[in-house]
């Protein structure tokens, strides 16, 4: 197989590889991959989001498209009611192409593809759609970090800014929180194709960033030292070739009860501990969040509007 058939295979829904669970459902035929998604594309809410980093909202918010469903599955999700319950509205390429020139018509400062690795191949024919129509905001790459380092390759021309979570470095942790103990191999490969891809980051005259990384990191009730190894390795790999956004929204939902350390709010030493450990690294290009942001008001509600 040539490298081009490579590339094409990699972004069919026939044997699907999209993420790295490799689960190779046929999604063409019906069948629903490990995510829960099929061949069909389902959005749960688009809007105008104004709690994103500053650099990706701007005046008016980030032009957010939740997408349904989710390939890694944390138990801890806000977003359960669309990540895990599949819920949200189907919809085609065509319409995928009018949302997000919709947004761009609202003024948002960004196109935020929030959870996008499954439908990478609608997404990008949609994308090419909307450009030819007019569409020039900066596209997110919003995810959850497990993905495949090829796959971001193969999607990096149709994107402008990745914004990946890095959520676990230690095995433990990805196996008994999102059943995926390989979490830390892939989203190293991932940022580092991602940064490959895209270079230092670049802003516009009023502060978006139109080019770059910015990772995310969520600090975990009980984890603040694998928050200091995983920014660690991030300062060690990258130094200032990307932005950080530290987190301290933590709420247990979804599963959380079940898994009692972690069924509790993050506290204030745990994370400042963590913002003193990024500052004591040399690490500058780095969002923190201050006061009360670990509550259910900060979860969007998934009723579908701006989808059809």
């Amino acid at each position: 197989m040539t490298k081009e058939g490579y590339m094409d295979e990699l972004l069919s829904l026939a044997h699907c590889a999209l993420c790295p669970r490799l689960c190779g459902a046929n999604r063409l035929k019906g069948d629903t991959g490990y995510c829960g998604a099929g061949a069909s594309i389902r959005v749960a809410l688009v809007s105008l989001h104004p709690w994103e980093e500053p650099c990706l909202t701007g005046e008016k918010g980030a032009g957010t498209v939740f997408f349904s469903h989710c390939s890694l599955g944390c138990v801890f999700c806000q977003n359960a009611e669309i990540s895990s319950e599949g819920g949200g509205i189907v919809i085609d390429e065509k319409r995928l192409a009018e949302i997000f020139l919709e947004q761009q018509q609202r003024g948002a400062a960004t196109l935020d593809l929030v959870t996008p690795t499954h439908y990478a191949p609608q997404i990008q024919r949609a994308l090419a759609t909307a450009r030819e129509n007019g569409l020039v905001l900066p596209v997110v790459w919003n995810s959850s970090g497990y993905e495949r380092a090829e796959v971001i390759e193969r999607i990096a021309n149709a994107v402008d800014v990745f914004l990946p979570d890095l959520k676990y470095i230690d095995e433990d942790s990805a196996r008994r929180y999102a059943g995926a103990p390989d979490y830390f191999r892939h989203a190293a490969g991932a940022i580092r194709a991602m940064v490959r891809a895209k270079g230092a980051p670049c802003f516009d005259s009023v502060g978006i960033m139109t080019r770059g990384v910015l990772v995310r990191h969520l600090v975990l009730p009980g984890r603040r030292h694998e928050s200091m190894r995983l920014l660690d390795w991030l300062w060690r790999e990258f130094g200032d070739t990307l932005y950080l956004s530290l987190m301290n929204q933590y709420t247990p939902l979804y599963r959380a009860r079940e898994f009692p350390e972690i069924n509790r709010p993050l506290t204030t030493f745990e994370y400042q501990s963590v913002v003193d450990h990024a500052l004591a690294l040399g690490i500058r290009h780095c969002y923190v969040q201050e006061g009360r942001t670990a509550s259910k008001d900060f979860v969007p509600v998934f009723d579908g509007r701006g989808v059809i």
